[in-house]
């Protein structure tokens, strides 16, 4: 069996910007917020941390900040991916240099490729790094699924460790665990199906509601891991309308906002992303206070 990266909730942690670019003061009080709610990991420069419209220095401070704030509480993964595979494997070098636990890599996107070619991708990647490797399977935004078959050669490589499923295809979460066993921990990429991904053998989620709500997120996953089902259900149906309204338009508007309403100076999202319309916001400020 491989090592466990994390047992329960990763956050997908969003950058909060201002006019000199990362606001670093205000992500450390998140993290903080995070470590102290209990969750179990924290990925910084992902899909809700806007990484595709960050610098390089920005992603480099960034993670830097991350590492040592978290200074070993709790393991810091980095967004590491690209749809340029000697990129994605200089990003990855960074990353692990800079001290992170673990690397987040996404299928590339835009141009896309075979399996074959996702095989290729992955296993250049991880023989140029030590780190384990989470892949990154979400269809939705790259236009590209991993299969089954693909894991299953995947989790041959020593240091691919996880996949974080958001495909929200349920039958080939099953079909991942079925041939992958042990080899690959499996993680749901979707808020909404955590308790179904964790009945099919996964060992938690990388979340974008805990970013505001860390410790419901961490219960869910920790009181299933207990064999309490009905509760983590109880959790996870209550939460299913704030999720909706974290969804409502794309990924991370809403949890940017979300996040502002709470208390953070997480300002608003760089471009091509805009800021929430005033419907959304008023509906996603309603669910946040019903919780």
């Amino acid at each position: 069996m491989k090592k466990i990266l994390f047992t329960g909730c990763g956050t997908a942690i969003a950058t909060p910007f201002n006019e000199n670019g990362v606001n670093l003061e205000e992500f450390k009080r998140l993290i903080e917020f995070q470590i102290e709610e209990g969750v179990d990991a924290i990925i910084v420069c992902g899909t809700t941390g806007e990484s595709s419209t960050m610098t390089k220095e920005e992603k480099i401070a960034t993670i830097k900040c991350a590492v040592e704030t978290a200074n070993g509480r709790i393991p810091i993964i980095a967004g590491s991916g690209g749809n340029n595979t000697q990129e994605a494997i200089k990003m990855s070098k960074l990353a692990e240099n800079l001290g992170v636990d673990g690397l987040l890599v996404v299928t590339p996107y835009y141009n896309k490729t075979t399996q074959k070619g996702l095989i290729e991708h992955y296993k250049t990647i991880a023989n140029e790094v030590s780190l384990p490797i989470i892949v990154y399977n979400v269809p939705g935004r790259t236009g590209l699924n991993i299969t089954p078959e693909t894991c299953l050669e995947l989790s041959k490589i020593e240091n691919i460790v996880a996949i974080k499923e958001a495909s929200g295809n349920l039958s080939q979460v099953a079909e991942i665990a079925n041939l992958c066993g042990d080899n690959l921990t499996i993680y749901s990429g979707n808020d909404d199906q955590i308790l179904p991904v964790l009945s099919l053998g996964g060992k938690g989620v990388i979340s974008v509601l805990s970013n505001i709500k860390p410790k419901l997120t961490h219960d869910m996953v920790n009181l299933f891991m207990q064999g309490k089902i009905n509760e983590a259900k109880e959790l996870q149906i209550k939460s299913i309308p704030l999720i909706k309204a974290l969804f409502s338009e794309v990924n991370p508007i809403p949890v940017k906002e979300a996040l502002n309403i709470i208390g953070y100076n997480y300002g608003i999202p760089r471009l091509p992303l805009v800021p929430m319309s005033k419907n959304a916001r008023e509906k996603l400020k309603e669910e946040i206070y019903k919780m």
